[in-house]
This record gives structure tokens, C-alpha cells and sequence, in this order.
């Protein structure tokens, strides 16, 4: 077949108009539906999905119309990349029920090659392929003219004179597009990553200002003390026996005389949430965070890691998980499990009283459930072993992540059986989970909604507690928060300080 239709010249304003109207065709369709189910019959609905259709054609055409004229080659370059990144975002939306915010955008530069590349599937190429080509394709084939600065200047001036007349038109609903516009313009492509890359990088240039120094802390005691804090990922708390789940998922954690806490994440992403375990109270700001303000008042920290996104570390002792591969071959490398390598010669060794070991862990990070824990942790099957988890059998879907958990639980354990076998010394386990995990309630998998729209799977958490000192206790409380460990970690190490809180401390004195 011929296609004579790419030999006949077009100018940029037809060529333009055809990608506007292919894009909100092909890849504006999840904002189109979400449109639909956020509003009311009547004419004001349909004033107002017309206006977003409308809009969406018009701005399309203005991004596209400017590229072209302005950028020429460069322009076409821009916008096939546009058109690749569209097709990978909308197999992401339509897969994983997720939304293309700033705190996504931050979970997609902040991951490894090895965690992302378990994201994709053979769909994912065929989006890429089928949607995504045939428009770049188009772009670079067929010939355009270039009119005249005159007429490019009228063009611009009639999208931006229709975008102003549909904003009049819904002056009334103001309230409604204030309540939806995270939803949509998260949807909205290739508007969600663009602007939300910048977004993100703009709160990372943020972040990694200069850190507020907290007041200097003084020690209360000279007692030796250990506290291992378990960052956990994606871990829910309604999928932990010890939180009433109906399959005994924590059959070893429930031998280990732990507290159970109910708690609440700060966020649903991992950057974020890990900030909030490691923040003292809720703040914009970026105030030292725990490791390095212990490090800086002369406690021993280190931090071993399985994962990424934790906010700027400045300590000595930070190993990853290919660090502690190459320092101890002999251990198991594809799963957190790694972390406990040496872990007790690491304790063992330190010349101070004082000490906090960090655990990053991955464990229960979808979509590939079933590649987080060896083969002897299967004990719920059949498992789901496809990332296409939309698709997947729901039953499948638990049974993989299920078995996530009865991993944590041995990982946990494990670690109170190391500290059990420290001589002299308080020691204390904390796990705290970044987030919770959609596993298809309300058609929603995985994380990283924004917080006042997620789901309690999203962000109900577990926080556990383990420790040896007979002269300590854990206060009874109705409900924690991740900013809790803060100051609970300061209470078990002896430390006090302008700005630690005792609302938010767990421990408590025995009394005798």
C-alpha cells in the first residue's frame, strides 16, 4: 500500500492540528474518563467535558505549532520524544492505576535499572510500538512547510484566545476544577511529566540545601545501647497476622514478645515517607534528619541498603546492597536478606556507647511480588509472577505479596535473634514501614497516590517494636505516627535535647 498521503507537503498548522487531535484521541483517555466520573448530568457536565476537550486540543496545538516553527528539526525531535514518553505513561496508568504526579516523577528518577525494568512487559513494547511510533513516524516522513511569522503569530493568538474563552465559560466552576485538577493534570499527557519533572527537581534542589542544625544534644548516661530501625517498603498492615489478619503471616514475630503499634505513613511515596521516619516533627523544611544528627552528637550510625530515596545521609558508614555483596560473597545477594550480613560483627566491633544501624529494605515492592523472597518463602501459591498485576488473578496477586510479608517476618526475626546474642548491651528493634500497597481494591495497585485522595491501603502502616531492657517499657498508645521514632530512638539511647518531644516517645521507665 502507497502511502501518498506522507508525500504531499503540509503545512506546520495541519500538521499540528493532526498530532492534537491523535494525542487527545490516543493518550488523553484516562483524563476523559476521569472527567466522566467526576461530574453531574446536566448541561454544566457537559459544559464542562467539552470545555477539557476543547482545551486539550487547543493547548496541544499551541505546544505543537510553537516546537515546529521555532524549533524546526529540533522541534520534531522534541515531539516524537513527547510521543515515545506518552505511550510508556499511559501503559503505567492503564496497568497500574497510578497518577503521573511529582512525587511519581521522583519515584521514577530515584529508581535502580534492575527495580524498573520489572515494570515492563511485552504490552509495554507493544504500547510503545503501536502508539507511540506511528506519530514520530509521521512527523519525520511527511513534509512540512513553514508559513510565515505572520501567520504563526495569528495562529498562536487564536489558541490562546479560544483557551481564554473556555476559562470564561467555566468561571462558575472553579470550585470543581480546584477539586479535580491533581487528578487531571496528572493524566494529561505529555503535561503530567513535564511539568511535574520540574516540580520534582525543583523540591529536590530544595531539599538538598543546607540542612538546619538542630540543638546539640547531651547524653543522659553512659549505658551501651543498640537500636536497629527496619525501614520497610510498601509493607500494609492489614496483611500482618499480628494486626489480625486472618493467615499467619508473622508466625515467628509472634514468639518475640513485639509491640504492635497502629500507625499512619506521612506520605505514600518512598521519598517522602522516609523523610517523615527520619524527620522529628512534620515540616517543609529540611532540619537534620536522625542519622545525621546522631552522628553529629558522637553516635556510632550506620545505614545499610536494599533501596533508595532516603533523604541526604552525612555519616561515614553507608553501604548498599553491592557494597555488602562484594563484603560478604557468601550471603544471599538478590534479597534483603543481604542486609543482616555481618550484622552482629558489625555491632560487636563498635568502639562506641552508643549506636544506630539503619535497614533499607525492598521487600514487599510490586510489581514483581514473587522475585522478593527466596523459593522456601512461598508458602501461599499459586503465586502471581506477571507485572501486568491489573490483569492478574486477585487471589494470585495476595498470595505473591503475602508471602512478601512472611519474608519480613523472618527478616525481623532474624535481627531480634542477633540482638538477643549482644552481650551487654539495651538493644531494641524498630520496623517501620515507608507506606502501604493497593493490591486491587478499588481497581488501584502499588502506591504513590496523593495522600488526600489514597486509599487507607496506601497508607495504613505497620510499626513494631522489640526490645531487652528490663528497666524500659512501651507505652500503651491508641495510635503512633512515623515521626514517633525520632524521639523514641533519643529516649532508648540516653539523649535530650531542645527539641525532642516526649508526646512522641513509646518508652517509658518499669516501674518497681
Amino acid at each position: 500500500m502507497k502511502l501518498d498521503f506522507l508525500k504531499k507537503p503540509e503545512g506546520i498548522q495541519g500538521t499540528s492540528i493532526v498530532l492534537s487531535i491523535y494525542t487527545t484521541l490516543v493518550f488523553h483517555v484516562p483524563a476523559f474518563k476521569a472527567v466522566l466520573e467526576n461530574i453531574e448530568s446536566g448541561w454544566n457536565g457537559a459544559l464542562i467535558f467539552t470545555s477539557v476537550a476543547v482545551l486539550m486540543l487547543v493547548v496541544n496545538f499551541f505546544f505543537y505549532d510553537l516546537l515546529l516553527w521555532l524549533g524546526r528539526t529540533v522541534g520534531k525531535a522534541i515531539i516524537a520524544f513527547t510521543f515515545i514518553a506518552d505511550a510508556i505513561s499511559l501503559y503505567f496508568i492503564n496497568t497500574y492505576e497510578v497518577l503521573i504526579t511529582d512525587a511519581m516523577m521522583g519515584n521514577v528518577f530515584n529508581t535502580r535499572y534492575s527495580e524498573a525494568s520489572g515494570f515492563f512487559s511485552w504490552v509495554a513494547i507493544l504500547y510503545v510500538l503501536f502508539l507511540g511510533v506511528p506519530p514520530c513516524i509521521y512527523l519525520f516522513v511527511k513534509k512540512t512547510t513553514f508559513s510565515t511569522f505572520k501567520k504563526f503569530l495569528a495562529n498562536i493568538g487564536m489558541s490562546l484566545l479560544i483557551i481564554l474563552l473556555v476559562v470564561i465559560a467555566n468561571m462558575r466552576n472553579t470550585l470543581w476544577i480546584d477539586n479535580n485538577s491533581t487528578q487531571l493534570g496528572s493524566l494529561l499527557m505529555p503535561w503530567s511529566y513535564t511539568v511535574n519533572t520540574f516540580r520534582y527537581y525543583g523540591k529536590v534542589k530544595k531539599r538538598n540545601q543546607k540542612e538546619i542544625q538542630l540543638p546539640d544534644a547531651q547524653f543522659t548516661n553512659d549505658s551501651k545501647d543498640v537500636v536497629v530501625l527496619i525501614i520497610g517498603e510498601s509493607a500494609r498492615r492489614q496483611n500482618f497476622s499480628l494486626y489480625g489478619y486472618e493467615r499467619n503471616t508473622n508466625p515467628l514475630l509472634a514468639g518475640d514478645s513485639v509491640k504492635a503499634y497502629i500507625a499512619n505513613s506521612a506520605a505514600t511515596y518512598t521519598t517522602a515517607a522516609v523523610k517523615a521516619i527520619l524527620d522529628h516533627k512534620p515540616t517543609g523544611k529540611l532540619y537534620e534528619i536522625l542519622p545525621n544528627y546522631l552522628y553529629r552528637n558522637g553516635v556510632d550510625v550506620v545505614w545499610r541498603s536494599y533501596n533508595w530515596g532516603q533523604p541526604p545521609l552525612h555519616i561515614k558508614k553507608y553501604i548498599n546492597y553491592k557494597g555488602l555483596a562484594q563484603k560478604h560473597p557468601e550471603a544471599k545477594k538478590d534479597y534483603d536478606e543481604l542486609l543482616l550480613a555481618g550484622l552482629q560483627e558489625e555491632i560487636l566491633s563498635s568502639d562506641h556507647n552508643k549506636q544506630l544501624i539503619v535497614l533499607h529494605c525492598s521487600t514487599s515492592h510490586g510489581p514483581t511480588y514473587n522475585k522478593k523472597y527466596p523459593a522456601e518463602f512461598e508458602k501461599f501459591t499459586p503465586a502471581c509472577n506477571t507485572v501486568e498485576i491489573s490483569t492478574a488473578d486477585r487471589q494470585e496477586l495476595l498470595n505473591a505479596y503475602d508471602n512478601t510479608i512472611l519474608y519480613t517476618d523472618y527478616l525481623v526475626h532474624s535481627v531480634i535473634e542477633v540482638l538477643k546474642q549482644i552481650p551487654d548491651r539495651r538493644c531494641c528493634m524498630m520496623f517501620v514501614s515507608d507506606h502501604g500497597e493497593s493490591l486491587g481494591e478499588d481497581n488501584l495497585f502499588m502506591h504513590g497516590m496523593p495522600k488526600n485522595v489514597a486509599p487507607k491501603e496506601q497508607f495504613e502502616i505497620p510499626f513494631i517494636v522489640w526490645q531487652n531492657d528490663s528497666n524500659t517499657e512501651m507505652k500503651n498508645l491508641p495510635e503512633v505516627e512515623q515521626y514517633y521514632v525520632f524521639h523514641s530512638v533519643m529516649n532508648y539511647l540516653g539523649m535530650q535535647s531542645e527539641i525532642y518531644n516526649e508526646n512522641m516517645n513509646i518508652f517509658v521507665p518499669t516501674e518497681k
